[in-house]
């Protein structure tokens, strides 16, 4: 997502291809992508930069929001209509250079479609071959199930990390009774749990950071005791604060497979290191006290994106 927008301008094509299909020679295999990214441009930069990989990697995306034609505003709204999930996958289709979407998730749950619908339309694309595996995001216990009751889900995605625990609450449990993976965003917290940001940080108006009350310069003072356990834990193990965010994910569920973004191959390559970090039970028990005495504060989204959430 981070290529094409939502964390400044758009970044250089070709370098972005480069790091792509850096990853895969780095053993990537799994990437994830949305018509909204961009919008449509991310997807066309994920085709061109995997299609010679056809094959070795799966790639995620996404449907649900009502594109502006004009582009001026992005998206208008929510739209999982049946026949708009069908137009919406042929496009994706293209614009990845695919002959079937890996997974494809409905982005934000439409109060307006009821979800056995969209599972059904997902289902229908299923069996023509078209998609291979239907996921959700950021859906509610209720939602999850009467939609694997229709076509089984295959993943969940929803923001999951130290300072967004609301998955445990009740969503981690229902996945693992029904066999369905957890794909957490943002499992770096946007850049905060890195430590490279701090109450001091100035965002662009097209970084979408700049519109998130818990990216004030308050929240980031507030909450920066948990970049601090990190830091501590980091030191102690001898890696950075990001791979021990990224290893406490991983140590969570062997079926929970965070998907941290970036644009630098340094970076990339930190990300990766994260898998082999050993976070032992003492380590855990220490990061798990510790953060249970540290209040995170401030919202994740204004509360207009956050309705959007959770149904």
């Amino acid at each position: 997502m981070g290529m094409s927008f939502a964390y400044g301008p758009a970044h250089d094509r070709q370098e972005m291809i480069a790091l792509l299909r850096a990853a895969v020679e780095c053993g990537v295999t799994f990437f994830d992508t949305a018509e909204i990214y961009g919008p449509l441009t991310n997807e066309e930069l994920v085709g061109e930069a995997l299609e010679p990989f056809r094959g070795q990697v799966v790639i995620a995306t996404k449907f649900g929001f009502e594109l502006d034609p004009s582009g001026a505003k992005g998206w208008l709204g929510l739209n999982s209509r049946p026949e708009q999930i069908k137009r919406v996958a042929e496009a994706s289709l293209k614009r990845l250079r695919v002959d079937a979407v890996d997974l494809f998730y409905q982005h934000r749950v439409d109060p307006d479609v009821p979800i056995e619908d969209v599972a059904g339309a997902v289902k229908d694309l299923i069996q023509q071959g078209k998609v291979k595996h239907f996921g959700l995001s950021e859906a509610s216990v209720q939602t999850i199930r009467c939609a694997h009751a229709v076509q089984p889900v295959t993943a969940l995605e929803s923001e999951y990390s130290l300072w967004w625990r609301r998955p445990e609450e009740g969503v981690l449990a229902t996945l693992e009774e029904l066999g369905i993976g957890l794909v957490p965003y943002s499992p770096l917290g946007r850049g905060f749990l890195t430590g490279a940001l701090t109450d001091k940080t100035q965002f662009g108006k097209d970084d979408t950071r700049s519109t998130l009350p818990r990216f004030t310069p308050e929240a980031l003072k507030a909450n920066q005791a948990l970049v601090d356990l990190l830091a501590k834990i980091a030191t102690r193990k001898k890696v950075t604060q990001a791979q021990i965010a990224l290893a406490w994910l991983l140590a969570q569920k062997p079926w929970i497979v965070p998907i941290p973004g970036t644009t630098k191959l340094h970076r990339l390559e930190e990300n990766i290191g994260a898998a082999g970090v050993d976070l032992t039970p003492d380590d855990l028990r220490d990061i798990e006290s510790a953060a249970a005495n540290i209040k995170v504060q401030g919202d994740r989204y204004p509360e207009a994106m956050e309705k959007l959430t959770g149904r």
